[in-house]
């Protein structure tokens, strides 16, 4: 069986084309905050800097069609599950092939092609620390800490989207402090923005932005995102607040194995009508422009893409105390901080939110402003070409920078 290819043209040459190629490999390239911080990479990076492919060890879905560029070609390895030796075959045969002056990993899923890249001869190899999953959600299991330290000798270069990830891989990992950037996501502010004049309708959505108070979460509905205390905590918030219940209303947006157990849940505490749970969207910032909140209980996060988004749009957020959130979401200022898994807490929060809307607006317009100054999608791409340059200089016998 051979990689499927999901280019939507031929790449230009590498013999007429001097561009340095970067091979950024997935597990998975598909719906998904790491997904969606490529694809913002390959956008918005100059283009006559360097090339780009996606190498995904499983599969590439139409997601890639968010690429705007039209030189990056899509591989699909379609590996079974399992950590499988044939892959590695399978990687060496096609860094050997193409040639690749970095290859770029993300996350513990591709860790493994740091080995094949290593013995094909890549000469920059740079792995990228995006987020936990529920098998480490505090970083603490020991079997993942020893996994990434046996790949750590091919590894010249690791970039953590958070200070809580970089703190991980110089303690847990012992990677050294010089080997590692901090390159937090950015945001396009021009696409996610406020609608003038206040929220306004999301086609499709039953409920009226203005009489409703609407909060929402984007995600998908698996464990580590733990939907089901957000669907929780909106009915906790009716009953501790009954008079919101008029007004207040949910949407979540997202799908997964969790989407059901959700939906049957708010239709047994008979919430269902005050909720809407419309699966996948392509129209994210629309719907963004639609909420007047928006609320994240994720039990692990690197540095969310929702959260960004949603601050760019000028909405509070409400957001649980793991992973980078805290560094995104300033407490009592943009938003709310809420420990992980503790439903009465949010909805407490929610109550606060919905019943101060002037205060709400307020801290939305200051997590914009945050967002604006500190999150920008210009500054996360020099972050990222920073580290391919210093690189490569460095692989080139340059002056050596890490």
């Amino acid at each position: 069986m051979t990689p499927r290819s999901d280019a939507r043209r031929t790449p230009t040459s590498t013999a007429v084309d001097g561009r340095p190629l970067v091979v950024h490999v997935v597990y998975r390239f598909d719906t998904g905050g790491l997904e969606n911080g490529v694809v913002n990479l390959l956008n918005h990076m100059p283009a006559e800097r360097y090339r780009h492919k996606v190498v995904a060890l499983t599969e590439v879905s139409d997601f890639r069609l968010r690429i705007a560029r039209t030189d990056v070609e899509c591989i699909a390895l379609r590996k079974p599950p399992g950590h499988g030796i044939w892959q590695f075959a399978k990687l060496y045969r096609l860094f050997r092939r193409l040639r690749p002056q970095i290859v770029h990993s993300r996350n513990l899923a591709a860790l493994e092609a740091q080995l094949p890249a290593w013995a094909a001869g890549v000469p920059v190899r740079i792995h990228g620390e995006h987020g936990r999953d529920m098998g480490d959600l505090d970083g603490s299991n020991r079997s993942y800490q020893r996994v990434r330290r046996l790949y750590r000798p091919f590894v010249h270069h690791y970039l953590a989207l958070s200070r809580d990830l970089a703190s991980y891989l110089a303690h847990d990992v012992r990677v050294q402090a010089d080997a590692i950037t901090h390159a937090c996501n950015g945001v396009d502010t021009a696409v996610f923005r406020p609608a003038v004049g206040g929220p306004r309708a999301i086609a499709g959505c039953p409920f009226d932005p203005l009489t409703h108070w609407i909060v929402g979460g984007v995600g998908r509905m698996q464990p580590v995102k733990d939907p089901l205390s957000l669907a929780q905590a909106f009915v906790l918030a009716l009953a501790m607040a009954p008079a919101l219940r008029p007004r207040m209303r949910l949407v979540m947006v997202g799908d997964g194995p969790l989407r059901a157990p959700v939906q049957a849940y708010l239709e047994g505490a008979g919430a269902a009508s005050l909720a809407w749970l419309p699966g996948e969207r392509q129209d994210i910032s629309d719907i963004m422009r639609g909420l007047h909140a928006f609320a994240l209980p994720s039990l692990a996060e690197g540095i969310s893409n929702t959260i960004l988004e949603a601050m760019a749009s000028a909405l509070p957020v409400i957001a649980t105390a793991v992973g980078g959130n805290a560094e995104l979401v300033l407490r009592g200022q943009t938003g709310e901080i809420v420990p992980a898994a503790d439903p009465p807490g949010l909805a407490l929060r929610l109550v606060e939110m919905a019943s101060n809307p002037r205060r709400s607006r307020s801290m939305g317009y200051l997590g914009r402003e945050r967002v604006c100054c500190s999150f920008s999608l210009q500054s996360m791409v020099a972050t990222y070409q920073s580290v391919y340059d210093r690189q490569l200089l460095r692989a080139r016998g340059g002056q050596f920078a890490r």
